[in-house]
């Protein structure tokens, strides 16, 4: 079965980044390697302002579906984070339909979930993913804060990354199985270890089984290839391994 729904989060370019590229840059190279599903991520702005009018301008000239990074949280200090309205208005500014956040300190939360409902009903698919800290991106944590929004009838989904189970000391295969059903979106990375420590990796380059593991999530989720590469050879070798599958 080939996945349609292949999605190439920018974060595959970290390297020209650091060397001064742009993100519209980096979209023309992601189009020319055969993605039209293409994640951006707001760190990697140099001036938002400027760029976003490029990236919407290519958004549609190529017809693409963009997906929008945004390393915040959904909750700060017990309270729902107030940057979450401008981070959907850049979001809509450059024709973005999806947006990831950190859920936070939800454990602290002072409020009721369903203070989150007015930011859903934008236009905008709004998930959570487990990131690497202990407060946001534990199988607890996450299964915590998606039974809340449910139960509530609020519409957020989960973005499950797989390699970053490693980073808390805590099983790729077990987290699939449990949260499974909160999943709209996916991550894939392989991971490493030096020195005992996890490092990211290209698929089929690390130690953890990520077919058997995608066998465990939605069939119809987008899949992302996301981890630092130096080379278009890894990212073609990624999008061939998911394209099996």
């Amino acid at each position: 079965m080939k996945n349609k729904q292949l999605v190439l989060n920018l974060l595959v370019f970290a390297e020209k980044v650091q060397k001064g590229a742009v993100q519209s840059e980096l979209i023309e190279e992601a189009v020319a390697l055969g993605f039209r599903k293409i994640e951006v991520r707001r760190e990697y702005f140099k001036d938002l302002a400027s760029e976003r009018a490029d990236i919407k301008k290519l958004a549609e000239e190529y017809e693409l579906e963009l997906f929008y990074s945004v390393p915040d949280e959904v909750f700060v200090d017990g309270n729902v984070n107030p940057k979450l309205g401008d981070y959907l208005s850049e979001a809509k500014q450059m024709n973005i339909k999806h947006i990831k956040w950190n859920i936070g300190d939800f454990a602290h939360f002072k409020g009721d979930v369903t203070e989150l409902k007015s930011l859903t009903e934008q236009g905008i698919a709004i998930n959570i993913e487990n990131d690497q800290t202990q407060t946001s991106g534990t199988i607890s944590a996450i299964d915590t804060f998606m039974r809340a929004v449910k139960e509530a009838g609020v519409n957020i989904g989960y973005v499950y990354d797989l390699g970053n189970w490693r980073f808390v000391g805590e099983n790729e295969k077990e987290a699939a199985e449990q949260l499974g059903k909160y999943v709209r979106y996916i991550h894939v990375k392989d991971v490493t270890y030096q020195d005992n420590k996890p490092q990211a990796a290209g698929l089929d380059h690390g130690e953890i089984d990520w077919r058997d593991i995608l066998t465990l999530l939605p069939k119809d989720a987008p899949i992302a290839i996301e981890y630092p590469t130096t080379e278009k050879q890894e990212i073609l070798e990624a999008k061939a391994l998911l394209e099996e599958e």
